[in-house]
């Protein structure tokens, strides 16, 4: 994967029983020209024959399975997946315009390491949005510009692209992890993920572009957008993202703090090393899961903690 003026593109496309919204969205995708390098299909255990309406629609597609619950999961299963040098997060309702992936690819190549979309700036609109929708986005995007220091028009869209070789800034759940237990998510398992995704480019210095985007209505089926639970969870996500930023901006200039004690004068800067992490003691009493994997409870509360 590498950066140049004529990158693949790969379309990361979630679906939780959208078959007959991928008969119009897979197509439209295809057409797109410049061509497209792939078209992820990230299933999360839909019963409408989803998987199956992919392949019939479009045979070259490529249709995985996500680990675990959410959009969040689904989006960070489908990155691992991609083999393009620029990634494009696309929803499955039609809500989207596939002709505007260029554009998105063209605000990357012209130096952006994030193209945000956004509906509310010159050229965007929306078919979709309500008044209390767009206020509330409004005010969101308020919260968000004070706390990381950015000019975002609109946070909660989900129409974005980013060059793949930042897939490690963004430091997703492990794919690989179990899901905790009684039904729930890791952070960055959900529908947050947009906002994350928002907070920690912004938090580490990246350049972001907003591309005029026009949303349309849902082709088929309801939207499982809720407008004050919703807004209350981008609140929370802003709040927890930018304890976050400000944990890892402080173990940054400890880090460099330390790099400087160590170094002599006009010597060459010597970086610290991390603490060893101590031996893990594997013995037969270690939990285990139903299917003998051993238990990752500990890893899970690690990264729900980071949320705190």
């Amino acid at each position: 994967m590498q950066r140049n003026g004529n990158p693949r593109v790969s379309v990361v496309v979630p679906t939780r029983n959208e078959a007959r919204n991928l008969e119009v969205v897979l197509p439209a995708i295809a057409a797109v020209r410049p061509a497209v390098h792939e078209i992820i299909v990230v299933d999360g255990n839909s019963v409408d024959g989803t998987i199956e309406t992919a392949q019939r629609v479009l045979p070259w597609v490529k249709v995985i399975t996500q680990t675990r619950k959410g959009k969040g999961n689904a989006m960070a299963c489908g990155f691992a997946a991609a083999t393009g040098d620029a990634i494009v997060m696309f929803d499955a309702d039609g809500s989207a315009d596939p002709g505007e992936i260029p554009a998105f690819v063209r605000a990357l190549v012209a130096g952006a390491d994030f193209a945000k979309g956004s509906r509310f700036v010159r050229g965007g609109g929306s078919d979709d949005i309500t008044l209390l929708r767009k206020t509330g986005n409004a005010g969101l995007n308020g919260v968000a510009n004070a706390l990381f220091g950015t000019s975002y028009t609109d946070l909660c869209y989900g129409y974005n692209a980013f060059w793949a070789d930042i897939l490690p800034v963004l430091d997703l759940p492990d794919i690989s992890l179990s899901a905790p237990p009684a039904g729930g998510m890791l952070w960055g398992d959900g529908f947050e993920i947009e906002t994350v995704l928002n907070c920690r480019v912004a938090a580490a210095g990246m350049k972001i572009t907003e591309v005029p985007s026009m949303e349309r209505e849902r082709i088929f089926g309801q939207t499982n957008l809720r407008t004050f639970a919703d807004g209350t969870r981008v609140l929370r996500t802003l709040a927890a993202e930018h304890r976050r930023a400000t944990r890892k901006r402080v173990e940054r200039v400890q880090m460099e703090e330390q790099s400087r004690a160590l170094t002599p004068p006009g010597g060459i800067p010597v970086v610290p090393q991390a603490d060893p992490a101590p031996p893990v003691r594997r013995s037969p009493s270690t939990p285990r899961s139903s299917d003998g994997r051993r238990d990752t409870s500990h890893i899970r509360l690690a990264l729900e903690e980071e949320a705190s």
